[in-house]
């Protein structure tokens, strides 16, 4: 008898139609299976015969061929275990025909017949809400992120015998929902910083408009405080956002037990011997890198001269786009990658170049070429440039109160939600980061005397056409938190602040800021 059976795979974070043809004809007992299988889609065949034969199946001697279709589509994973056993049920008489009409199924069985989690269950489940009429079977453990799509009914058997006592009825059960569990994350609040009032606006400013910014100062400044609190003052993620940064997350199989939803601004910081594959995303098939699981979210690269150069050069495309494709020979993938860069460094080896209260042991060759591993392109993707000085001893025992992250956020919405508005009409486009910069020369209402800052500003500094835009951009930002209307040269004289006097980090630079 021949079995036809619904299922799906993915392939970046999207997810496409897959038929699991079985037959199971006269002839030698063995198992064959076609349409460019990888190692684990072949490996199904043991766990698959073991799980149907200590789930109390019988297995006829049979000789039994499946079918992965399309054929020419290499097929990744172990979520065709539960379509091959179901396949395998039919084709052997063991279930009624009908039993699999109207359903798709994915998911991984045990030996001893217990059905667990797969990859990417989000983006199957939005792909079998396409097809009017279908109900997805697919692993308990799945059942929280797949109720996300709230129009497709869904089963989620523990075990094939469940199963399989299941598909006998005429309809299937529905699961219950999910226990809701709270998670409490660690309170990272602003007001543990002391001092650095300048570099707290700094954050305030990268994260109202979704600016990449670098921080520059010796070690102890607080630069890896200030960056892990970022997250706190960032709004929260839109409905369609959320979905983004889930769908992603699932594939690459990083969603937190118990916490179906990503509706917090992601955060990553990888450590700096991340390979460019960890960073960008790679692999066979591809899987999302550091700067795609940091979508709608912070991506911190603590010690980023301490990154190897080429890792941090591919930065340079996500960071423009907004995206990662990853070319193979068999495949082209994209994935989102619209994430806000947070650097930190050193000024020197030592770190000590910037203080006058410390001696720096570097020579001139050892700083130079530290610094020449930020390269002046990139720099000039990066909108703001801070420098984070040293806090005396005297501050930090100091029992003054700083400005809570509550307060900051509530500044931050009401800017991001100005300009939700302001882009409404532009797609893709939720922050002042992601406009175009000639769009806001035309649109930004520029005051006279700001454009005149401005123009004088870049010729004193040397901007290229993408600084200068920046420079608008982040001024652009100062006004909305201003509650402004226009950009006026208080809100452009702040934003140029910000920018280096050259492409890469130097003493003009640094004494520039300082």
């Amino acid at each position: 008898m021949l079995a036809s059976i619904k299922s799906a795979s993915v392939l970046g974070i999207e997810a496409y139609d897959i038929t699991v043809e079985v037959d199971a004809a006269l002839g030698l007992p063995q198992w064959f299976i076609v349409g460019l299988p990888a190692g684990a889609v072949k490996e199904s065949r043991e766990r698959v015969g073991a799980a149907l034969v200590n789930a109390g199946f019988k297995l006829p001697p049979r000789r039994i061929t499946i079918n992965l279709a399309p054929a020419d589509v290499r097929k990744e994973g172990t979520g065709f275990d539960l379509p091959i056993a179901v396949g395998i049920l039919i084709a052997t008489g063991q279930l009624p025909a009908d039993a699999a009409e109207n359903r798709l199924f994915a998911g991984e069985v045990g030996l001893d017949g217990t059905v667990r989690g797969i990859r990417g269950a989000l983006p199957i489940a939005i792909r079998a809400a396409s097809h009017h009429g279908i109900t997805l079977v697919l692993p308990p453990s799945n059942v929280a992120e797949a109720r996300l799509v709230t129009t497709l009914p869904l089963c989620a058997p523990a075990t094939l015998s469940e199963l399989f006592s299941w598909l006998r009825r005429t309809s299937l059960p529905v699961p219950d929902p999910p226990p809701t569990t709270v998670h409490v994350a660690d309170v990272l609040d602003f007001a543990d910083v002391v001092g650095q009032e300048s570099a707290k606006r700094a954050m305030e400013v990268a994260a109202a408009g979704g600016h990449n910014v670098l921080m520059i100062g010796p070690p102890g400044a607080g630069k890896t405080m200030l960056a892990r609190r970022m997250t706190g003052i960032l709004p929260a993620l839109t409905e369609t956002e959320a979905l983004e940064a889930t769908a992603i997350h699932s594939v690459a199989g990083a969603l937190t037990a118990g916490h179906a939803l990503v509706s917090s601004a992601p955060f990553r910081a990888p450590h700096h011997s991340v390979s460019n594959a960890g960073l960008i995303g790679g692999g066979n098939p591809p899987r999302p890198g550091e700067v795609s699981l940091a979508h709608n979210g912070i991506l911190f690269l603590d010690e980023l001269l301490e990154f190897p150069r080429y890792v941090i050069e591919s930065l340079r495309q996500p960071m423009e786009d907004g995206r990662v494709v990853i070319s193979r020979a068999a495949c082209t993938v994209t994935f989102p990658a619209r994430f806000t860069l947070v650097g930190a460094m050193n000024p020197c080896p030592c770190g000590n170049a910037t203080e006058p209260s410390r001696v720096c042991i570097c020579t001139a060759a050892d700083v130079s070429k530290y610094r020449a591993k930020l390269s002046g392109p990139l720099a000039d993707r990066i909108d703001m440039h801070v420098h984070v000085g040293a806090v005396s001893l005297r501050a930090l025992s100091s029992s003054a109160g700083s400005e809570e992250s509550t307060s900051i956020r509530t500044r931050v919405e009401r800017a991001r939600s100005l300009q939700r508005v302001r882009y409404k009409l532009l797609p893709g486009v939720t922050c002042n980061a992601h406009v175009s910069g000639r769009w806001l020369t035309t649109n930004g209402r520029i005051e006279r005397g700001a454009r005149d800052l401005l123009a004088s500003a870049a010729e004193r500094l040397a901007l290229t056409a993408r600084g200068y835009h920046r420079v608008i951009r982040v001024s652009r930002t100062v006004a909305d938190l201003d509650n402004s209307e226009t950009i006026d040269v208080a809100h452009a004289a702040e934003a140029l602040r910000y920018r280096p006097a050259v492409a890469a980090p130097g003493p003009r630079l640094l004494a520039m800021q300082r």
